[in-house]
């Protein structure tokens, strides 16, 4: 579904104008299945696009044209195609847990659904948009496109609309409207008084920017430290006369162009030199992000706070209200164009992958505590950032690339990331060689990559790498027994025991966990790993019917994470719970296990955890005789499932449950009524992933 926050082409606080153009576009969404929106870069194409799914909310009601929800897929940030597959399965919050490719996971989830997909900022990636755009119309009968783009696909089928400047007879118009408005938000002391003269200064900036939203508000940002007549004579020295018989291009680009570049020579030369340099950033970045790669002299880390206000002041940069910033794309060009000439292109993107780095460090430092969840949402809102600095590190430094894929596949695969946690996995460990890495980051890349296989259901290579990387943590021997020593033990046996598991041995899944714990004994909450080792033996315990012994390792998991603010082992530990108390038919009890479960697994975005957590929910209810509210819970725990690919894939124990439960209440509510209410489920599920994590567009 779509949620519609963030930044935008002309920055419109309210929209202004484009009634016509709104009318089109709406006309045009309603016959064709491919809709392209045209224009020059800062002609408010995002804007639009955003106006009109904003102001028509029943378009994905159970009446409208795309019941299955309107999806936003923000190109902007892409350097290339590389990751343009990756970014749609995000839109439509498809977490897939397979090994088939991503494409076809895509093409089979939205199959026979009714949605609408925005494909925002494609003139970068035409050839790759125009192949996934013709594989996808091909294999999905229902799906609509909507696309902003500076050009359009070229399909037969595909229904261009082409937007151009606001309109601005003698200055005057949408055009002199927008920049009004904007002005109405300059400081008070430098607020126009709008008299005759300044208006008719503000018709001759409107006319010379000839009507171009981005160019409006780039010149209306200016006005914080000139008035509209010193910014008109400025526009007439740099612009020159309104017309001219020979253009050498069009005026528009022109307008903009200057504009952009009138902004730049204005800013003062360190406010020019942080522009350039945030211009590294794909995505949202912080004021601590800013500092640590942007602070090089002659710029240190104390001036990078009032410099960023600055622009931000200037709209060069956006706030989006949450502490972070984001650069339009027509300005990050900017940017980056007069980066390459100042030869410190590569220095930068070294800060700039040194920084993320040192992100995913922290974030699994704090693994264990407090700052598991805002360690889970940074690395989550740092996705894109996270794969630019994998490239670099490829291609001029692999054993950190190793690292750095090693470091942040777990954070990926527990959110769902499992392509590109496995794509960057395999390259960078395919990139070293085994004596040009230690031994502890080639181990911790393996066991990344095993559990990213075991997600994608790939038993039996994962099995293998498990014994790999306890031969490997074996070679480096008991070292010191400081946690970082004993973790490539702990990791090993983790991945070896979840794999066990999820093969149906937990007698062998105990067996590993007890003896690596025996071995190498202290608290269950010393680190990340032994916890998760810890976690093994609790579901190994249940595996094997030992209830009392599990139930008590479970609560001291439990009532230990809860006091560290820790929310992946609780949730999992609260899972255990919920099992034991259903298998010993105390079903109230395991509903409320279940419920704080899916509190915690929400907590941090998990659909796979969700959908576990749902199928244990429905089971309890079931046994507890709300037949009803078990079927919702099944429909509801369904639509997640369809989101990670899988058929349902909860503990084994609780298969032969769900199907007894199943069928009881399929037996007493009867088959309309059951199908009836698992139709509900459904709608709810997807409902709620719609109204998941915030979702921001340009």
């Amino acid at each position: 579904m779509l949620g519609l926050d963030g930044a935008n082409d002309d920055g419109a606080a309210t929209f202004v104008g484009r009634g016509g153009e709104l009318a089109a576009l709406r006309t045009a969404l309603g016959n064709a299945r491919l809709t392209t929106l045209t224009g020059p870069g800062g002609v408010g194409k995002t804007r639009l696009v955003r106006e009109l799914l904003e102001g028509a909310p029943g378009l994905t009601g159970p009446d409208g044209p795309f019941p299955d929800g309107i999806h936003w897929a923000d190109l902007s940030p892409l350097p290339d195609d590389r990751l343009l597959v990756d970014t749609v399965a995000d839109a439509l919050d498809l977490a897939d847990h397979t090994s088939r490719t991503l494409a076809e996971a895509v093409r089979e989830w939205i199959g026979e659904r009714r949605l609408l997909l925005v494909l925002d900022c494609c003139e970068h990636l035409v050839p790759a948009v125009r192949a996934l755009v013709r594989d996808l119309l091909d294999a999905a009968p229902h799906l609509a496109l909507l696309l902003t783009s500076r050009q359009p696909l070229g399909f037969a089928e595909e229904r261009v609309t082409e937007l151009g400047p606001l309109p601005h007879p003698r200055g005057g118009g949408e055009a002199l409207a927008l920049f009004t408005a904007r002005a109405a938000d300059a400081p008070p002391r430098r607020r126009p008084p709008w008299s005759d003269g300044s208006l008719v200064a503000a018709r001759t900036i409107c006319a010379r920017l000839e009507g171009v939203p981005l160019a409006l508000e780039l010149a209306a940002a200016q006005l914080a430290d000139h008035t509209v007549e010193e910014l008109a004579d400025r526009l007439a020295r740099r612009i020159g006369p309104l017309s001219t018989t020979r253009p050498v291009q069009p005026l528009r680009h022109r307008a903009l162009r200057t504009a952009i570049g009138w902004s730049h020579e204005w800013c003062e030369p360190r406010e020019r030199l942080l522009w350039l340099r945030l211009s590294v950033f794909g995505g949202a970045f912080d004021e601590a992000a800013a500092r640590a790669v942007c602070s090089a002299p002659p710029l240190t880390g104390a001036d990078v706070p009032p410099l960023l206000a600055a622009l931000a002041a200037k709209s060069v940069v956006r706030s989006a209200g949450d502490g972070t910033y984001r650069m339009l794309d027509t300005i990050r060009e900017y940017g980056a164009m007069w980066l390459a000439g100042l030869g410190e292109a590569d220095a930068l993107r070294d800060r700039h992958a040194a920084y993320f780095l040192h992100l995913v460090r922290t974030a699994e430092r704090d693994w264990l505590g407090p700052g598991q969840r805002e360690g889970y949402r940074r690395v989550a809102a740092a996705h894109g950032d996270l794969c630019a600095a994998l490239d670099h590190y490829q291609s001029t430094a692999p054993a950190r690339a190793l690292e750095l894929a090693g470091r942040v596949g777990f954070f990926w695969a527990c959110r769902g990331h499992l392509h590109t946690a496995r794509r960057y996995l395999e390259r960078a460990l395919a990139a070293t060689r085994p004596e040009e890495v230690d031994r502890a980051g080639r181990g911790r890349a393996l066991w990344a990559l095993g559990v990213t296989l075991l997600l994608q259901g790939e038993n039996e290579q994962a099995h293998e790498l498990a014994v790999g990387c306890e031969a490997l943590a074996a070679e480096g021997g008991p070292g010191s027994g400081s946690a970082d020593d004993l973790r490539p033990a702990l990791d090993a046996a983790y991945l070896l025991g979840l794999s066990h598991l999820l093969a149906g041995r937990p007698l062998a899944a105990r067996i590993v966990a007890d003896n690596v714990l025996e071995a190498f004994p202290a608290s269950p909450f010393a680190s990340g790993p032994r916890v998760r080792c810890h976690l093994v033996r609790v579901f190994a315990l249940t595996g094997t019917g030992l209830f009392d012994d599990a139930r008590a390792e479970a609560e001291l998991l439990r009532s230990g994470c809860a006091a560290r603010g820790e929310y992946w082992t609780r949730a999992y530990a609260d899972y255990q719970l919920a099992l034991i108390c259903l298998l010993e038919s105390r079903p109230a009890e395991s509903a409320g296990h279940a419920r704080a479960m899916l509190e915690s697994k929400r907590e941090l975005d998990d659909s796979f955890g969700t959908a576990l957590g749902l199928d244990l929910l429905a089971a309890a209810r079931a046994a507890d005789g709300d037949e009803e509210g078990a079927v919702r819970a099944y429909g509801t725990g369904h639509a997640y499932w369809q989101a990670v690919g899988h058929p349902q894939r909860g503990t084994p124990e609780l298969a032969p449950v769900r199907a007894e439960l199943e069928r009881t209440a399929r037996g007493a509510l009867g088959d309309q009524a059951y199908e009836e209410a698992f139709r509900e489920g459904v709608r709810h599920g997807h409902a709620e992933r719609a109204a998941g994590p915030p979702y921001e567009a340009r």
